[in-house]
């Protein structure tokens, strides 16, 4: 955890550097240098005022320590005594000859020189300089930017510091629960990692995970423990007909009729927990091309062969002709045959089935459904309203979400009717 506190420091800490860096060639380089026509012009009015109080009749201009001047008058030039100083290495009369304009700069022998023109018809006056002017007034502007930029970086790497502080002591606190996330006995609470922002939000996201995957491991506990009941019952009933006729209690011919009739009742549930699986495989890959599907054809031929398992029973069929749903024959079959057998259990004297475009109703005039079981019904091994273990509606739930569609149970005065309709495939 120290490693990983650590790592993120020197990361907050490299990115300070690079932004002060950043910072710095901006303000303290390319800042002066997109300064330079700014100080350019300020440094061409500075030379341009001493012009004008040059008089026609002056033997020698007025020094400025960091101005050199020349005046040409009749063909009279006069120079200051600061010239050689200003300029050194180079005769007036040559100078005049890079002098072309009123105003600008030119290059000699490695320097840069500026200077102002003033004429008004023989008269010429002109103002001098080397770089110095534009050095200084860019020297005191990074003197004057430096403080204010190591003040802000200083400024900007306290707060820094602290929040990365905050930040880190966050992170660890998010790795140690990840860590324990299998420890009821550790503290889980997040109500400490204030504000509310997104590492908030994210260890409310693992207190979320962690609490389903402590309810997957108590609802996986209690399936095997379920499974492992309902496949017991058959098992056990085999064995001890297998015993009686053995010990010469039971008759072999009525104790082979019971021991298929277990062996079927297992073969069921072996099949529907296959089939289970395999919807779940099937869900993962989706390697299944779904069609439209004939479904009035299907639970026509369904009620045909469910109908004599109980001939009190009614069948009532309503349907518009040639009614498709998407999906596969195998899927809707299973899901009609499994709804068909549930309703085998509970209905009294009728089972009608509706069928609209896009909608299916199921009703059969059983007894209601207690609330708290419709919460949990379509999970598989749940007990059902006899006490009974399936997993006949979760077959029938997982096979429609596959095809995208949806089914809701509800309670009427009289019996109960499931109501298949288009869903949101996920």
């Amino acid at each position: 955890m120290k490693y990983i506190g650590s790592r993120l420091s020197r990361q907050l800490l490299c990115i300070t550097i690079t932004i002060f860096g950043i910072v710095f060639i901006s303000l303290g380089i390319v800042l002066p240098n997109s300064l330079m026509p700014f100080f350019e012009k300020n440094l061409y009015n500075y030379l341009s005022q001493p012009l004008y109080f040059i008089e026609e009749d002056t033997k020698s201009p007025a020094l400025d320590t960091e101005v050199a001047f020349i005046y040409h008058y009749d063909n009279t030039e006069v120079v200051s005594e600061n010239f050689n100083k200003i300029i050194p290495f180079i005769d007036s009369e040559e100078l005049v000859r890079h002098i072309t304009n009123g105003y600008g700069n030119f290059n000699y022998l490695g320097k840069k020189y500026y200077y102002y023109k003033m004429e008004n018809g023989t008269l010429s006056k002109i103002a001098i300089t080397n770089d110095s002017y534009i050095t200084k007034m860019r020297r005191e502007t990074l003197y004057t930017i430096i403080p204010i930029m190591i003040l802000t970086f200083a400024l900007v790497a306290f707060i820094l510091v602290g929040w990365s502080s905050v930040l880190v002591r966050k992170v660890s606190k998010l790795k140690t629960k990840i860590d324990h996330i299998d420890d009821d006995e550790f503290d889980h609470r997040v109500d400490d990692m204030k504000p509310e922002d997104e590492l908030h939000s994210l260890a409310l996201a693992i207190e979320d995970m962690r609490v389903s995957l402590k309810n997957q491991e108590e609802y996986r506990n209690q399936m095997y423990q379920n499974i492992s009941h309902d496949f017991k019952t058959p098992l056990t009933v085999i064995k001890s007909y297998v015993e009686a006729v053995s010990d010469g209690v039971e008759k072999e011919d009525q104790a082979l009729q019971v021991i298929a009739e277990q062996a079927d009742k297992l073969e069921h549930k072996v099949h529907s927990l296959l089939y289970l699986n395999k919807l779940d495989y099937i869900k993962d890959y989706k390697n299944v091309e779904l069609k439209p599907v004939d479904v009035t054809s299907l639970v026509n031929a369904s009620v045909k062969n469910f109908k004599f398992h109980r001939k009190e029973l009614e069948f009532i069929v309503s349907s518009d002709k040639e009614v498709f749903f998407m999906g596969t024959e195998d899927l809707w079959e299973t899901v009609i045959d499994n709804l068909l057998a549930n309703f085998m259990r509970y209905a009294e004297k009728v089972i009608k089935i509706t069928i609209k475009p896009n909608k299916i109703i199921f009703y059969n005039d059983g007894p209601k459904i207690d609330k708290d079981l419709l919460e949990v019904i379509f999970v598989p091994f749940r007990k059902g309203m006899k006490g009974e273990f399936g997993l006949g509606l979760s077959i029938i739930k997982k096979s429609l979400n596959f095809m995208d569609y949806d089914i809701t149970i509800k309670n009427h005065k009289k019996g109960v009717s499931f109501t298949i309709t288009k869903g949101v495939r996920k």
